[in-house]
């Protein structure tokens, strides 16, 4: 695994995906698989094997699928981690060469390596990561693909109570029980106190399960990413963030700068050139209640993006 914006409502009314930036704090499962370089592919090879993971939920899963197969269409030898766990694991594993190509969200990484950090338009968030990433690593072009944190209540929640921003739920927060990722509190609580005053009667754990435990009411809030499509199904009110605590989440390739070469970089900024919410929105909503092969879904928008 940020973000509740001023675009969520933009975003809401097109959602239809699961999200982003959260997961366990240890590795699930890993999945590879190596790649030979495709016999279509044009341009020249990185100089050895590039490794693409990901983090243990869908939407980031099908964004490496989306990185690994450009790749491989352009004569690039592509090893497949999908699935590792979360950011507090996978980012050792990118700082250290064990993974080459990472799908990031430049906020949450930039709250990643630096808590304290206000930054919250994609360009000054850019900027601070610029700075402040180690040698090691290098993030590429941010698409305009977006999956942003919130804070969603049910409908009801919100009329009862009269929330419409984070800032509402100071009068009611310490009736509340919260939910989302597992490392979610360890990320935010101090944030929301500081920032909004917010002392929360309990946090639970609820994991990829948060819109439907805001909707049973086995939580009152919850931290669920706008790309899920149970925003819409569940009829759930994600709030506003008028202080930026969660700032922008813009999806963007983070590379290892030693296993990366000309041809990964020019590929993947590619991608980001062509990627945007709409589209991210769609392809998940096929991920995620669908159930289509996210290989697949990959394949697809490359293709009718011309980029395999």
């Amino acid at each position: 695994m940020r973000r509740i914006f001023a675009t969520v409502a933009v975003t809401v009314a097109a959602v239809l995906t699961l999200g982003a930036c959260g997961g366990e704090g240890d590795p699930l499962s890993t999945t590879s698989a190596s790649s030979a370089p495709s016999a279509s592919g044009s341009g020249s090879a990185a100089a050895t094997k590039v490794v693409v993971g990901s983090a243990n939920f869908p939407e980031n899963v099908l964004l490496a699928s989306i990185y690994s197969q450009a790749l491989q269409a352009k004569g690039v030898q592509v090893e497949e981690k999908f699935n590792i766990g979360s950011r507090e694991v996978i980012y050792d594993q990118i700082k250290s060469g064990a993974l080459t190509v990472l799908p990031e969200y430049n906020g949450g990484l930039l709250s990643f390596i630096d808590p304290k950090s206000t930054a919250a338009s994609k360009d000054d968030v850019n900027a601070e990561l610029a700075s402040k990433l180690p040698a090691e690593l290098e993030l590429l072009d941010s698409s305009a693909a977006e999956d942003n944190d919130s804070l969603s209540v049910t409908k009801e929640t919100a009329q009862k109570n009269g929330l419409t921003s984070i800032e509402d739920l100071a009068k009611v927060a310490k009736d509340f029980t919260v939910g989302g990722p597992p490392e979610f509190k360890k990320r935010r609580e101090a944030q929301f106190k500081d920032v909004y005053g917010l002392t929360f009667k309990e946090w639970k754990p609820t994991g990829e399960t948060t819109a439907d435990a805001i909707k049973s009411g086995a939580v009152q809030v919850g931290n669920v990413f706008t790309t899920d499509p149970k925003i819409l199904i569940n009829g759930l009110v994600p709030l506003q963030d008028p202080k930026n605590v969660f700032s922008a989440q813009n999806v963007t390739p983070l590379v290892n700068k030693a296993g990366a070469d000309d041809t990964v970089r020019t590929t993947l900024n590619a991608i980001s050139a062509k990627l945007d919410t709409t589209m991210l929105v769609d392809m998940m909503k096929r991920v995620a209640v669908d159930k289509d092969d996210p290989p697949m879904v990959a394949k697809d928008w490359l293709t009718q993006n011309g980029l395999a």
